[in-house]
């Protein structure tokens, strides 16, 4: 199989681009594809860095630029890096914090060198170059970063998101220079990893400009960014598929953003290795169960005394001790434990999906596994009632 010195594919499934492979880390190795919780502030919602060991979540992704504000790089740094001030003994990926720079509650404006923004916490001003940005990622302790991208909105016009293509390719560049140099006495096998973003909206030409670009940097993988906001799926797909083709084969692919399982297993068909997403989470909290049966809309009245488990089927421990009466009550009620054991079940579902997405790889049945599943879902989609 072919491999990079970050990446080993160990599998090819027969009939789809879907792929099993090793990440390999500083911190350790990781098998693919896989999904990681996001824990923004160093904490996913409602959920402990032990949660997280139980459910077998081997990776987590935190916010380089909110952590730089709030408590500070340089305190993460002494507390010797993320990993160990959170107690996490997984992999941890940090995002250089481009989408929330992007955001109307953030943004000031963007330069060609770099962004100017508002802290969310107390109103400054700062200024955060592809440069600055690297050395962020590189103090919290990260052992997977990603470049600072310029992170075009649905909204922006494809001459906007072709002025983000060039930034991004621009500062890409900026970023490997940069993190090549900080880590120039770092051995071999202790190195940051770090990943390019492509950018493109949903424009065909622009999503190939973008990947062909990033392919003529040497990064250890790539993302694919801004997709999974709201976009017909069709189209997400078919941009997932645009860059595929072009970035290179022995490098790991993340699609940045994507949560929903159906989404999850589409994407793994097309050929990508890492995901991340706040969409389970959110789902969990506000009452959309994940299940081997479908979605479970746990608010709805049938549910009032149901003694089942969330999902007969799981081995969580939130489905062997706790009904859906009881979970029910405590949503509806907006108590955290009920936030919490929904969480947690979301997240072990999603844990074990991808665990059965490698196992069906390797046997080289992956599309007879993802369209059963999606069979599944789609009969069982029903839509989510008002809270």
């Amino acid at each position: 199989m072919k491999s990079s010195n970050a990446f080993t594919i160990t599998a090819k499934d027969k009939k789809t681009k879907a792929r099993a492979g090793i990440l390999h880390t500083r911190k350790g190795k990781i098998e693919t594809p896989f999904f990681m919780p996001v824990a923004t502030k160093t904490a996913v919602k409602h959920i402990s860095p032990e949660d997280l060991h139980e459910m077998k979540a081997k990776a987590i992704i935190s916010n380089a630029l909110i952590l730089f504000l709030r408590p500070g790089s340089d305190i993460i740094k002494k507390m010797g890096g993320i990993g160990k001030f959170m107690n996490y003994k997984g992999i941890n990926v940090t995002d250089s914090g481009g989408f929330q720079m992007y955001s109307e509650k953030f943004l000031i404006k963007t330069e060609e060198n770099g962004v100017w923004f508002n802290s969310p916490f107390d109103g400054t001003k700062h200024f955060i170059t592809p440069e600055k940005n690297m050395q962020i990622q590189l103090d919290l302790g990260g052992d997977v970063a990603m470049c600072l991208d310029n992170m075009p909105l649905m909204e922006n016009t494809k001459g906007e998101i072709e002025e983000a293509i060039r930034k991004t390719f621009n500062w890409a560049q900026k970023c490997k220079k940069e993190h090549d140099k900080l880590q120039k006495n770092i051995p071999k096998g202790k190195k940051q990893l770090l990943f390019g973003i492509c950018q493109g909206g949903i424009y065909e030409d622009l999503r190939k400009t973008s990947a062909t670009e990033m392919s003529q940097i040497d990064f250890d993988g790539f993302s694919i960014g801004g997709l999974a906001l709201g976009e017909e799926k069709k189209d997400e797909y078919k941009m997932i598929e645009i860059q595929k083709q072009i970035l290179p084969e022995n490098k790991p692919c993340y699609l940045m953003g994507a949560g929903n399982p159906i989404e999850l297993l589409e994407a793994i068909s097309r050929g990508i290795d890492m995901f991340d997403s706040r969409f389970p989470t959110q789902n969990a909290r506000r009452g959309t169960i994940f299940t081997s049966k479908g979605k479970l809309k746990i608010l709805r009245k049938e549910y009032k005394t149901d003694k089942n488990p969330l999902d007969k089927g799981c081995k969580c421990f939130v489905c062997k001790n706790h009904s859906r009466a009881y979970i029910r009550h405590l949503l509806l009620r907006e108590e955290a434990t009920g936030m919490r054991l929904a969480t947690f079940h979301n997240l072990y579902f999603l844990q074990n999906l991808m665990e059965k997405s490698r196992a069906e790889i390797k046997k080289g049945k992956f599309l007879e596994f993802k369209n059963k599943m999606k069979k599944i879902y789609q009969k069982n989609n029903i839509p989510s009632p008002a809270l």
